[in-house]
């Protein structure tokens, strides 16, 4: 797959999309809050609002996305049910969404996700059905589930509604801290980086974003550099949500419209940074929630004397891995 760079048709979400999302949203989503640490900026010689989707409700960001998607279902797709695939956030959102709104709920889930989120997901009613992600390939096994079912597939990032939705968790930290010099974002599907990057880009418009992954899944940043949509089979990383084969069809052409740069970083700045933040900044944060700090406190991404803006994007650890 190629994506042109100023193709503007390829481009499926704007900021009117976000700003429905928002309005939709008011009321239903956590507007959750933004640190600082005073250490972290002295590390970095910046100035950084971390924005704490931790503290969202099901512990990440994925339920701004989930609501917005479960929302506009018409009354005949709520009735039938709704299925997805996630290794955990996206599937835990899913649940409580459809909880809230009385939907049938099923999540394919990798049988070695984190047993927290597999446990969280049970808890907010859905049904889960695990899979072998060495063997089996999880979007051909939701195909396979929702003709066998007919229900509707709510895909973790690659959805117009589920990136409107991810989207205002920016518009929300630049109401509050104002324009930024940089935003980081951590990448996984996309979703949460092309959403907030729209947001962005029309705040503050000379603000640059740039996208996170692990070195050892960096298919978005390999995607980003040749502007041809590149792979990644089953990448050894602790960070979880980061694990996707690939940007979607929706989330490339934005990622390559609004995003300046992408950043990779290793598994040990991934664990440094996450125990700075369970012990200096006193909140807890997933491997993947910290990926956006990670660039910046491992030095990365420089910063110097900038307002930097850093999404947190969730907090669900297996304390037993740790």
């Amino acid at each position: 797959m190629t994506a042109n760079l100023t193709d503007k048709n390829a481009l499926q979400v704007c900021f009117a999309d976000v700003q429905a999302a928002a309005k939709r949203l008011h009321g239903k989503v956590f507007k959750t809050p933004v640190l600082t640490s005073a250490t972290f900026n002295k590390r970095t010689n910046s100035q950084v609002f971390f924005k704490c989707e931790n503290f969202q409700r099901t512990g990440s960001f994925k339920f701004r996305g989930a609501s917005n998607a479960l929302m506009q279902l018409s009354e005949a797709e709520k009735q039938n049910g709704v299925l997805t695939f996630s290794s955990g956030n996206h599937a835990q959102a899913i649940a409580l969404a459809a909880q809230l709104l009385q939907i049938p709920a099923t999540v394919v889930m990798p049988a070695d996700a984190p047993k927290v989120k597999q446990a969280a997901t049970r808890d907010y009613g859905a049904e889960i059905v695990l899979y072998d992600r060495t063997v089996v390939s999880r979007e051909e096994l939701t195909a396979q589930i929702a003709r066998e079912r007919h229900l509707t597939i709510i895909p973790p990032y690659d959805d117009a509604r589920v990136i409107a939705g991810q989207g205002t968790a920016a518009l929300e930290l630049i109401a509050e801290v104002g324009e930024l010099d940089l935003l980081l974002v951590c990448c996984g599907g996309g979703g949460l980086l092309s959403g907030c990057a729209i947001a962005t880009k029309t705040l503050s418009p000379k603000c640059k974003i740039i996208g996170v992954e692990p070195e050892q899944a960096d298919d978005a940043a390999r995607s980003f550099r040749t502007k041809i949509l590149q792979t990644v089979t089953n990448p050894d990383t602790i960070a979880d949500g980061a694990r996707t084969p690939c940007l979607g069809k929706l989330t490339f052409p934005l990622v390559l419209h609004y995003v300046d740069d992408m950043a990779t970083v290793s598994e040990e700045a991934i664990r440094s940074t996450m125990f700075f933040m369970w012990e200096r900044m006193k909140i807890v944060v997933e491997p993947t929630g910290v990926l956006a700090a990670a660039a910046l406190l491992d030095g990365v991404v420089k910063a110097e004397n900038a307002r930097v803006g850093v999404i947190v994007s969730g907090g669900n650890v297996d304390f037993s891995h740790y």
